[in-house]
């Protein structure tokens, strides 16, 4: 049986913990001749507040500049990746971001899920817990997890 990692899923949260997942990805679907998903879930704001009636949501009319403006986060990352030829696919979602991180693997194919074991911190990560690990726990496919100092060790180790 031969392994084929045609789309290789990346979910984003923009983070500085994100970039080494990003190099990851890019790298094996540049390899691969892979077909490289990006992905942004806006996530559920009353998710992350322990309070809906706090002052820091935001009005639901918003939700549409802020997909907006991620759609252009997005594409600012995918433009130098299809600028070397490789082929990106950007997406953004809204709702719980590993739900949705899940139900685009399925409902794409992807083969491979790459992403970061931390992403952002506080109050958000306190009460969803490790996106990561639920991704890992329930992916349809497998999961390549690229710790952020994973580059830093590689980078070391290639010196050497």
């Amino acid at each position: 049986m031969m392994i084929r990692l045609e789309r290789i899923l990346f979910p984003t949260d923009f983070s500085d913990f994100a970039l080494p997942a990003q190099q990851y990805a890019a790298e094996l679907a540049n390899r691969l001749g892979s077909t490289l998903h990006l992905l942004n879930v806006v996530q559920d704001i009353e998710m992350i507040s322990p309070d809906p009636a706090s002052p820091f949501l935001l009005p639901t009319g918003q939700l549409p500049e802020l997909m907006a403006a991620t759609q252009e986060n997005l594409n600012s990352l995918a433009q130098p990746l299809q600028d070397t030829g490789l082929q990106v696919v950007t997406a953004v979602r809204s709702g719980v971001p590993f739900l949705e991180i899940l139900q685009y693997a399925e409902e794409q194919a992807i083969d491979l899920i790459v992403l970061g074991t931390h992403g952002r911190t506080g109050l958000a990560h306190v009460l969803l817990g490790s996106t990561a690990e639920r991704i890992t726990r329930k992916s349809p496919c497998p999961v390549l997890t690229v710790r952020p100092q994973a580059l830093k060790a590689h980078a070391a180790q290639s010196e050497a």
